[in-house]
């Protein structure tokens, strides 16, 4: 008893670490990260085993507008349960079911484009509340996230009640719904250029825990320009719904054109959602949110001010476009940088331009350099919305990660009222990496098969280039193998991938015994690419078999009565072919005795009568 109360003082301890501050407060929760902040302004309300949204936003700390943006739970912390059941509410517990359609890690919720500094995005999550859950607080960490990486973080809070209902969609036992909507879920900020006509839909989504009705989305307008930037044509631009329900998501269509005394940046656009919370309509509600516009207009009034110190103006200097060429830029190799710089100023002309190339640096290099040494190029004169191309040669850095790197334009030049005026422009410019592997020693065990026998092959596939090769596979072929695929998988920068198979024989070396092996792999773009090696392994014929020796004679022999010579006859035969070879080679041997005796007689015989003949000679002449 005493160790179990232990614990649960133990436990206890933990959950007012976790849960201090948890009760409602009119402060955020802000996040860990600095590029963005996350917070909410109000506590959700949910019940076990039923859907709950959480709402939060998105406040951009960065100084340039965040793309593919996207939001997950974090399920990482997992549970923190005492063993004993009755202490679980002591211990802290992800609140939502964790299923294949949580929006996790491995499956977050694309939300788009984040616009620029200090600017403020509404987004939600959904999912299913746990059913065994207690009542009270609980926390809830989300995520934002780029595809570099996790970019922000927060642990919001929810109260969790328990559910008297049976059903997921039945909200018959909520007392106190709260009633919220999300206006443009996922979409980028509408963008509009004067003096186009900007044409536009934003989605309105139900967040709310019920069906809503008499719904009348209208939007807010002001005739200052700086606050609305849009044209005010229309009586009202409110859009009406007879209802919608439990996260449907209507659009709201917007077609608007821009005012001539627009500023360029992000406008925050208000909208003031009036419903009821009943088909009768007896009680009308209000609801208020924003979304953002992005216009291209005038300079906006900071710079406009900056620019015009002691009341004097400048021109307006911009870059209009560029091209490449070529147009992939691969790491480490040079190209043309063509750029269209455009005088933006309506009525000031600008002369004596200066334009130098700063480029973005990585580990205190820059990435991009001039191939003659110079990074400046001068204009003659620009006229008032007069545009000019300028070129440069360029190299681009071969060690770097494969991105986009920005390129700074500082342009130094002279206007009829001011001498030289400053600005400063800026392009991104797109890095490719090639793929690059090798192999690393080929392991073939045993070397030397017979038709029908397997050897193990192993070796290691080094990613020795700067980006991810995926679904790597590694392909044998040759005309004595079975053709063999084993697949491998991804292989990250600097990585080793294994490769671990077995390759049957199936049929006799004819050649020198070479096997290709091909390496096929994918880049970012899903794009195949393939390179081929070689390795050694000899097939032969199998190894000839007694049991497949010819027996037809033997099998044509009377089978009535099994006797020994049927019972033990490929023994016997065995036996009989080794002892008529063991006897042949000993009477071969035994002819070449006697054949090698006789010509050793012969040749005896031979020098004997040579002898006998000579004799006779000295006899016959004295």
């Amino acid at each position: 008893m005493r160790k179990m109360r232990w614990k649960r003082l133990a436990a206890f301890a933990l959950a007012v670490m976790l849960f201090a501050g948890a009760v409602p407060a009119a402060a955020p929760v802000q996040a860990y990260a600095s590029e963005v902040s996350v917070y909410s302004d109000k506590i959700q309300r949910g019940k076990t085993g039923k859907s709950l949204t959480v709402s939060f936003t998105i406040k951009n700390a960065s100084d340039s507008e965040i793309k593919d943006a996207m939001i997950a739970f974090d399920t990482s912390g997992g549970e923190i349960w005492d063993e004993d059941e009755e202490d679980r509410q002591y211990g802290y517990a992800f609140p939502f079911e964790v299923t294949g359609k949580l929006n996790d890690r491995k499956n977050p919720k694309e939300i788009g484009t984040i616009p620029g500094k200090e600017k403020e995005k509404k987004v939600s999550l959904t999912a299913t509340v746990r059913r065994d859950l207690s009542e009270g607080y609980y926390k809830v960490p989300v995520i934002v996230m780029d595809k570099k990486g996790d970019i922000g973080y927060a642990d919001l809070r929810v109260w969790i009640t328990k559910s008297t209902s049976t059903s997921t969609n039945d909200d018959d036992d909520d007392t106190n719904k709260t009633y919220d909507f999300v206006l443009g879920e996922g979409q980028d900020a509408p963008r509009g250029v004067y003096p186009n006509v900007m044409n536009f839909s934003i989605g309105l989504r139900n967040n709310s825990p019920a069906t809503v009705y008499n719904v009348k989305a209208s939007m807010v307008l002001d005739a200052d320009s700086a606050k609305f930037p849009f044209e005010i044509n229309d009586a009202n631009y409110d859009r009406m719904f007879d209802k919608i329900a439990v996260d449907e998501t209507v659009q709201l269509d917007y077609s608007f054109a821009i005012r001539k005394e627009s500023y360029t940046g992000y406008y925050p656009i208000t909208m003031k959602i009036y419903y009821s919370d009943s088909s009768t309509g007896e009680e009308l509600k209000t609801y208020e949110t924003s979304f953002f516009v992005h216009i291209v207009s005038k300079p906006t009034k900071d710079d406009y001010e900056e620019f015009n110190e002691h009341d004097r103006t400048k021109a307006r200097l911009i870059v209009d476009g560029y091209t490449t060429d070529p147009e992939t830029i691969v790491a480490g190799e040079s190209f043309n940088l063509l750029l269209t710089v455009k005088n933006a100023s309506s009525s000031v002309s600008a002369s004596d331009i200066l334009l130098t190339m700063e480029s973005e640096k990585v580990s205190d290099s820059p990435v991009f350099t001039t191939e003659s040494g110079s990074s400046s190029v001068a204009i003659h004169s620009l006229g008032a919305g007069a545009s000019a191309q300028v070129s440069f040669r360029m190299i681009s850095r071969s060690g770097v990660d494969q991105r986009s790197y920005g390129l700074t334009i500082k342009a130094n030049y002279d206007s009829p009222e001011f001498k030289n005026a400053e600005g400063t422009m800026s392009v991104d410019i797109p890095v490719k990496q090639i793929p690059r592997l090798n192999t690393g020693t080929f392991e073939v065990m045993p070397d030397s098969i017979s038709v029908g026998e397997e050897s193990n092959v192993m070796f290691g596939i080094n990613n020795t280039g700067k980006v991810t090769l995926y679904n790597v596979m590694a392909r044998f072929e040759a005309d004595s193998i079975q053709t063999t695929d084993t697949y491998v998988g991804n292989i990250k920068s600097g990585e080793t991938g294994n490769v671990d198979c077995m390759v049957t024989g199936s049929a006799p070396t004819t050649d020198d015994g070479k096997v290709k092996v091909i390496i096929s792999y994918e880049d970012e773009n899903g794009e195949v690419s393939e390179v081929e090696k070689e390795l050694t392994l000899y097939v032969s014929e199998p190894a000839p078999d007694m049991d497949d020796m010819d027996m037809n004679g033997y099998d044509e022999m009377p089978q009535e009565q099994p006797g020994p010579l049927q019972k033990y006859g490929k023994a016997i035969l065995a036996a009989v072919v080794l002892v008529v070879a063991a006897v042949g080679g000993t009477l071969l041997r035994k002819h070449r005795k006697r054949k090698k005796e006789a010509a050793l007689l012969a040749s005896e015989d031979e020098v004997n009568e040579a002898t006998d003949e000579s004799a006779d000679e000295e006899s016959k002449n004295p």
